[in-house]
């Protein structure tokens, strides 16, 4: 027997046997088990539609098509699901062992790897801001960082507080990044990547350049002369100086002199 509306073979009358079933639905999809790992990514896609202030377990629920109740069966608490959220982050992420010779180099490749990571993701640099990075997953990484600095010769006192300036400096700047692009957000100018337009930036930064150029040179000499310089529209260029500034002031205190020179100086 042919369907007369599709033209394709109809399927058989059911056997007595099985006429007190339910129907089946041909070709209906099956439903995904729930998984923390289905939670985690739904929870990034509402952090990317909502941002954090709009991040709940409701909405995470709610895109994933089950009740919120649900979610409880992988993660104890929207605390937790932040949680996994920043630990994601570092899948696949790692740094290569500590070279006393190019630890400059590394922890520059580290700081523009984990900057990258943040963009990635709205609001993740408030996430990471809030979330000390010692759970069992990230401890592995947190001492990567620290062999990185001690092998490189700084002192204990030193090692043990650059990891945490380094991270804080990386965090601070996106969230400034996400800040200026929230504000484009809200003026109807955001672009297609994370980061603010670059049109906006430049817009911005020449409106600063030309303000600070304008100012009484009696009064302001300073911004007057550094009016070209204070104000960049390239966040790459701002973040690596920023770097650098701090790179140069941890290897003052390494006793051997070889070691403090700079490649990039």
């Amino acid at each position: 027997m042919t369907d007369p509306a599709t033209g394709t073979p109809a399927p058989p009358p059911p056997s007595p046997w099985e006429r007190g079933r339910p129907a089946r639905t041909q070709g209906a999809p099956a439903r995904l088990p729930l998984s923390r790992d289905r939670v985690v990514d739904a929870a990034f896609t509402v952090l990317g539609r909502e941002g954090l202030d709009g991040l709940s377990m409701r909405q995470v629920a709610a895109e994933l098509g089950v009740s919120a109740s649900a979610l409880y069966a992988h993660v104890s608490s929207k605390d937790e699901l932040l949680e996994l959220m920043y630990t994601r982050l570092f899948d696949g992420f790692s740094i290569p062992s500590p070279d006393p010779a190019r630890w400059q180099e590394q922890v520059r490749d580290y700081a523009r790897s984990a900057r990258q990571r943040l963009l990635a993701h709205r609001d993740m640099a408030r996430i990471s801001m809030a979330h000390a990075p010692f759970t069992a997953e990230l401890l592995p990484h947190v001492e990567a960082v620290l062999a990185v600095f001690r092998v490189a010769g700084l002192p204990d006192r030193i090692a043990a507080r650059a990891g945490d300036i380094i991270s804080t400096y990386i965090d601070g700047f996106v969230l400034e990044e996400g800040l200026w692009r929230d504000r484009d957000r809200g003026a109807g100018r955001e672009g297609d990547d994370l980061s603010p337009a670059p049109s906006d930036r430049g817009q911005t930064a020449g409106e600063m350049q030309t303000y600070f150029a304008s100012l009484p040179a009696a009064e302001f000499p300073h911004l007057r002369a550094l009016s070209g310089l204070l104000v960049t529209d390239s966040s790459e260029e701002r973040f690596d100086i920023g770097l650098e500034i701090i790179l140069r002031g941890l290897a003052s205190y390494l006793p051997d002199p070889k070691r403090r020179q700079n490649p990039q100086a």
